[in-house]
């Protein structure tokens, strides 16, 4: 009984308020890197806490941006059965979900653009204030300009060279931006491993950033 009321409430859980995801590339590092574990608040959302630039934000592949990433589980069966429900509980991330994480870099109604004289990405006219860029990598080497719809979202990964983000999918509906309805939360914690762990937050100038 004991165990029911505890899969059932790590369940609501899962469904409503925060769910564990694994991070499987490298194009938000160093901000969050592979292999790390990070929790996704899922309950603003439904109190309308739309995403802000700066936000950390994980979301539902919005047109095979991941292409054939799915990967075949690993382990025994009675492992892999185990793993199953531990990932439908939210305790363990799923193998098999297509969803990205990206940092939010424009929002609906803004014109974002690369880029300044200093090189830097400017969002309705002004340079933004990125700390979170990889080192090394500049905010992009690819030109655009983007006038970003109502109710959608143009995202980033923190390491500029190593993230088929936006940019990559100017051509698409949308002009790469991200629908706000396929946005399942925001990224608020890096949980494991113990030494990778911070609080990820917004930042100077709504550009965002992470505290740790």
């Amino acid at each position: 009984m004991l165990l029911s009321v505890a899969l059932l409430i790590a369940l609501v859980l899962k469904t409503f308020l925060v769910q564990a995801f694994v991070i499987p590339s490298g194009s938000m590092e160093r901000t969050i890197r592979i292999g790390d574990r990070v929790l996704v608040d899922k309950l603003t959302p439904w109190f309308g806490d739309r995403p802000a630039r700066g936000d950390v934000v994980v979301f539902k592949d919005p047109g095979d941006w991941l292409g054939d990433a799915e990967r075949p589980e690993e382990g025994s069966a009675g492992v892999r059965a185990g793993r199953r429900v531990l990932s439908f509980i939210g305790l363990l991330p799923s193998q098999g979900e297509q969803d990205l994480i990206k940092r939010v870099v424009a929002v609906g109604g803004d014109t974002v653009k690369c880029c300044d004289a200093g090189g830097k990405i400017m969002v309705n006219g002004s340079p933004v204030r990125e700390p979170y860029v990889h080192p090394g990598n500049a905010p992009s080497e690819l030109p655009f300009e983007v006038r970003v719809p109502e109710g959608r979202l143009f995202v980033l990964g923190d390491h500029r060279s190593d993230s088929a983000d936006s940019r990559f999918h100017l051509s698409d509906p949308g002009h790469g931006t991200v629908p706000e309805d396929l946005v399942i939360g925001r990224a608020t914690v890096i949980a494991w491993p113990p030494g990778h762990w911070r609080r990820l937050s917004g930042g100077p100038d709504g550009a965002g950033g992470a505290d740790g």
